[in-house]
């Protein structure tokens, strides 16, 4: 057992000093993710990795019924969050906006579909949660594979499946996103 999985089975038990125990132990690997992501924004973006992951393990560590099973599960976690905070971060800057038009974008190669302005970014997110009804397991790899920067192999692992699995449901997923954001 790992001391990141014992970690996350303490605080599991109730043991709320464990968490400070993990952070320290997470921290690096949290912020390259974050970093991942924001590779994918631009330059003059207000939103920093170092923010994303304080922000992350806030509502992470806020929330006092979270169990994890393991570290899959909890890097999951932390994927979704990162995930819920850059479309509250585009959503409001659209908002500030008011009245922005989205335009017609090429999703061809999805690993783009995090851009700079936000719109195709709640497009995608749109898509995503559509997805997430159909075939919940393909739209968690593209979680995983997006928000976590994880590989099909990685992703397989932290959703108990093989790594053909994992494959198959990155490939349907994409194809099925490209069609649903073509007609967008």
């Amino acid at each position: 057992m790992s001391e990141v999985t014992r970690i996350l089975d303490s605080i599991g038990q109730g043991n709320a000093k464990a968490a400070d125990e993990l952070l320290p132990l997470v921290y690096e690997e949290l912020r390259k993710l974050a970093a991942q992501k924001m590779v994918r924004e631009s330059a003059g973006h207000t939103l920093q990795p170092t923010a994303l992951v304080h922000e992350a393990w806030l509502r992470l560590a806020g929330d006092q019924n979270q169990q994890w099973d393991g570290r899959g599960h909890f890097f999951a976690a932390a994927a979704e969050a990162m995930r819920r905070i850059l479309i509250d971060h585009a959503r409001s800057k659209n908002a500030v906006k008011r009245g922005v038009d989205f335009e017609r974008v090429n999703f061809e190669s999805l690993d783009v579909a995090i851009l700079a302005e936000g719109g195709e970014f709640l497009l995608l997110n749109e898509a995503l949660e559509k997805l997430e009804r159909e075939d919940p397991e393909a739209a968690q790899v593209v979680k995983l594979r997006f928000f976590a920067g994880l590989t099909n192999e990685e992703a397989g692992k932290a959703l108990g499946v093989t790594d053909r699995t994992a494959k198959r449901y990155w490939t349907f997923a994409r194809a099925w996103l490209f069609q649903e954001l073509r007609h967008k």
